[in-house]
């Protein structure tokens, strides 16, 4: 059996992170494994092939802004990878993130229908039916065609034109005659939901496999000195992991929520744990609001996870929660706004989720939490099996040798 992943990452971010187990995985199993990528450094990592060069991405960006088209041009390294497919011939291509201006998503699509590949699709975010965007927030055009988007910048970065129609019919032209060698596989069942009532993706097989995280070797609890460390004196400690903390009103993240949060509560220390961190230096917080900036490693994560009393997520949409998963894997209970895909993945004993906006209800749900006693070592135990990286390998195994199984049949 041969796979061959396509992502925009390799072994950066969470999608990279899971190209990679998947990689091994299958290496560690005896099959054939190879992976396509398109953006970040260079690996030399056997059967890994980057296809795309750094300066060149940046041009399919900055033509993509001009045309409007969000997922054609890249023609050189859409060739690339398609010379790569047609040289390893693969059993089972498995496309991951394929978003990031390395591959004409379109012409790729009809390239695998064409010559009947067997393929799995991962719905990492929605732009695969959205055709546009890479999460739709409360916008459902993407339902009727799109067309006339009234988020055109939040959603394109287009500078000029609204293209977003033809975005939608291009993509559900090059899907449509794929059902019988697609298998659409959706990270939370809240998003597999969404993707079966896209028109693009209503006739197709869809499946559920969360994504997987090291519950061995880094998350779950462990020995943390990290409140005393930290000059941390509140009695409860209330964590906040995000990619980007802003306190502008109405951002996706939600930072303006902990800050307003942490001043309602002011004997609670408010830990936040940034990628990236746009609140300006002479903005006044709140003392109990600790930022440490991001955390180098995910052990160093998972020590902060075991600190906590309480993990706050403020997020508008999320189609998964990669913090949720790390968290209740550490034992540590969530608490957060209703964004799709963490209540979907979070069992209710383990926490709760109020309505977006609700700062009243978020408070009142945190402060539940945070007087209510749990059981660390059970919550992790419990969650450890679900999220584990090598059950999500296993399930995508099941799929790549069904589909093998498939064309075998098939070819008689």
């Amino acid at each position: 059996m041969k796979i061959l992943q396509i992502n925009c990452v390799y072994q950066r971010g969470s999608t990279g992170k899971i190209t990679y187990d998947l990689h091994t995985a299958l290496q560690e199993q005896g099959e054939t494994s190879v992976v396509c990528y398109g953006r970040g450094p260079k690996t030399k990592d056997p059967g890994v092939y980057k296809t795309c060069g750094e300066l060149y991405g940046k041009w399919c960006n900055l033509r993509r802004r001009i045309t409007g088209l969000m997922y054609g041009g890249c023609f050189f390294s859409t060739e690339r990878l398609l010379h790569i497919l047609r040289r390893e011939k693969p059993d089972v291509v498995h496309l991951q993130c394929i978003n990031g201006y390395f591959v004409h998503i379109y012409r790729l699509i009809h390239w695998l229908k064409k010559n009947r590949i067997k393929t799995v699709l991962t719905l990492h975010a929605e732009f695969m039916y959205t055709a546009n965007c890479g999460i739709a927030m409360h916008c459902d055009r993407w339902r009727t065609g799109c067309g006339a988007c009234p988020h055109r910048w939040e959603a394109t970065q287009s500078l000029f034109f609204d293209r977003t129609a033809e975005s939608w019919r291009r993509m559900q032209k090059a899907f449509s005659g794929f059902e019988r060698d697609c298998v659409i596989v959706s990270v939370s069942d809240w998003l597999r939901l969404r993707a079966m009532q896209s028109p693009i993706f209503e006739h197709f097989r869809h499946e559920t496999v969360w994504n997987g995280i090291d519950t061995h070797g880094a998350f779950h609890p462990t020995v943390s000195n990290l409140r005393n460390a930290s000059g941390i004196r509140e009695d409860k400690l209330v964590l906040h992991v995000t990619a980007h903390f802003s306190a502008a009103a109405g951002h996706i993240k939600g930072g303006a929520y902990v800050i307003a949060l942490a001043k309602r509560m002011p004997d609670t220390a408010f830990v936040v744990l940034a990628a990236r961190d746009e609140i300006p230096a002479d903005t006044v917080l709140p003392k109990n609001l600790y930022r440490p900036g991001s955390v180098n490693g995910p052990h160093r994560l998972a020590q902060w996870y075991t600190a906590a009393d309480a993990v706050l997520l403020t997020s508008t949409r999320e189609t998964f929660s990669m913090v949720t998963a790390e968290s209740l894997c550490c034992g540590t209970p969530v608490v957060g706004f209703r964004a799709g895909g963490p209540e979907s993945i979070a069992p209710e004993m383990y926490s709760t989720f109020v309505e977006q906006g609700d700062t009243d209800a978020l408070q009142r749900a945190l402060e539940d939490r945070l007087r209510t006693p749990f059981d660390r070592a059970k919550i992790a135990e419990t969650s450890c099996r679900k999220f584990d990286r090598a059950e999500m390998c296993a399930r995508y195994g099941q799929i790549y040798r069904r589909l093998c199984a498939e064309k075998e049949g098939e070819n008689g």
